[in-house]
C-alpha cells in the first residue's frame, strides 16, 4: 500500500530535486550551449521511468548531450551505432562456451551487451533490420532480455534514448507506429540560435576542457521515481489529459467532438499508453519545479513530445504544410481547460507541514 506523498523526506526529496535541476543545467551549460528544452525534456522521461527518441540532423551534439546528463547523474552509459548488419545478439549479449581450467569441465557463459546500462545511446535506430530494432524495444518494455532462454535483468534505472535523422531517409527502416509508442517523448533537436553558435565555436575551439561535477546519484534518482509515481493529480487534470489525447482518434460512426481539423487531417490518433505519458510527464515536470501537484500547465507543457510521434497525418496535412506540432498547438486551444470533473485536489497533495 503506498505511502502518504505529504513527508518531510519527499518533500526534501523534491526539493533537491528542484535545486539539483538548475545544477545539472549548469553543469551541462560547461558543455552544451543552449539546448535547455530538449533538456528539460530528457529529464522528464528519466523522472517518469520513459524513454525517448531524439530527432534531429547531425551535428547537434545529441551524443555528447547524453553522456554529459549520464556524467552529471552518475550513470553508466554505452552507446550503439545502429547499421544494416547489427544483429540482435550485438545488443542483448550472447553466450560463449567457457572451460574451466581446473576440472576441464565446459559451461556457456553470459557475455552481456552494450544494453546492460543505465543510459543507452541508440544512435540512428531506423538504420537496423527490424529483427535488431525489436531486440532493442523488447528490453525497454521488459527491462530484461533473454538469452538462451535465460533472462537476464537489466539495470534500473534504465533509459533507452534513441537517435534518428529526419532528412536521410534512404536504406532506413522506420520504425512501425506500435513502435514508436514506446518511446514517452519524441524529443525534436534544433539549430542554436546564433549567438549560442557563436558560443559554441569560441568555446569549442580553444585548448580548455570543462570538468563536469556529479550531481545526483543513481538511488537519488530511483528515489525520485517513486515520489513522482505518488505526486497528486486532479481530476479535471487527469480528464484534460484525456480529453488531449480521445480528440486525436477519428471514431467510425462516432464525431462527438472530434474537432473538424482532426477529421481533415489526422488519419491515426494516439492510444491510451498516450494519456499515460501525459500524466506521467505533467507529474515529472512538476517535480522537476519543485510543485507539489501536477497542474493543468504541466499537461500541455508535454503535450507535444507525447503526442507529435503518435499522429499519423493524411496527404491533406502534408499539401497543407502542416506539422504533428501545429495540430497539437490547435488542439490545446480547441480543448477547454475547465473540463468536467472535481476542481478539488486531492487530499494526499505532497504539502509542508504547519
Amino acid at each position: 500500500m503506498p505511502t502518504d506523498p505529504s513527508t518531510e523526506s519527499d518533500l526534501a526529496a523534491v526539493q533537491k530535486l528542484a535545486d539539483g535541476y538548475q545544477r545539472v543545467t549548469r553543469e551541462l551549460g560547461k558543455i552544451i550551449i543552449g539546448q535547455h528544452r530538449v533538456i528539460e525534456e530528457l529529464l522528464i522521461a528519466m523522472l517518469a521511468g520513459g524513454h525517448c527518441l531524439l530527432v534531429g540532423v547531425p551535428g547537434l551534439a545529441k551524443t555528447l548531450m547524453v553522456r554529459t546528463l549520464a556524467d552529471t547523474l552518475s550513470l553508466s552509459f554505452n552507446r550503439i551505432q545502429f547499421t544494416p548488419d547489427l544483429m540482435p545478439a550485438d545488443i542483448t549479449g550472447t553466450e560463449v562456451i567457457q572451460e574451466d581450467k581446473l576440472s576441464g569441465a565446459r559451461e556457456l557463459r553470459f557475455l552481456p551487451g552494450p544494453v546492460f546500462a543505465n543510459v543507452l545511446l541508440a544512435d540512428e535506430i531506423n538504420r537496423t533490420p527490424p529483427k535488431t530494432q525489436a531486440a532493442l524495444l523488447e528490453a525497454m518494455q521488459e527491462r530484461q532480455v533473454t538469452v538462451g532462454g535465460k533472462r537476464h535483468p537489466l539495470p534500473s534505472p534504465f533509459f533507452v534514448l534513441a537517435t534518428q535523422n529526419p532528412i536521410e531517409q534512404e536504406g532506413t527502416y522506420p520504425l512501425p507506429e506500435a513502435q514508436l509508442d514506446r518511446f514517452m517523448l519524441q524529443v525534436k533537436v534544433d539549430y542554436p540560435t546564433e549567438d549560442e553558435e557563436f558560443d559554441i565555436v569560441r568555446s569549442t575551439t580553444g585548448g580548455t576542457h570543462a570538468v563536469i561535477e556529479k550531481v545526483l546519484g543513481q538511488e537519488d534518482l530511483l528515489r525520485l521515481q517513486e515520489i513522482v509515481l505518488r505526486v497528486p493529480v486532479a481530476d479535471h487534470v487527469i480528464r484534460y489529459a484525456l480529453q488531449l489525447a480521445r480528440l486525436t482518434r477519428r471514431v467510425e460512426g462516432d464525431t462527438n467532438g472530434v474537432p473538424s481539423f482532426v477529421r481533415d487531417f489526422i488519419t491515426w490518433g494516439a492510444g491510451p499508453r498516450a494519456s499515460q505519458c501525459l500524466i506521467l510527464g505533467a507529474k515529472a515536470r512538476a517535480v522537476l519545479r519543485g510543485q507539489t501537484h501536477a497542474s493543468l500547465d504541466d499537461v500541455q507543457a508535454v503535450a507535444a513530445p507525447v503526442l507529435r510521434h503518435r499522429l499519423v497525418l493524411n496527404f491533406h496535412a502534408e499539401a497543407e504544410g502542416l506539422s504533428a506540432d501545429a495540430l497539437v498547438r490547435r488542439l490545446i486551444e480547441h480543448v477547454p481547460t475547465n473540463v468536467s470533473g472535481s476542481r478539488r485536489e486531492p487530499v494526499s497533495a505532497l504539502r509542508t507541514t504547519s
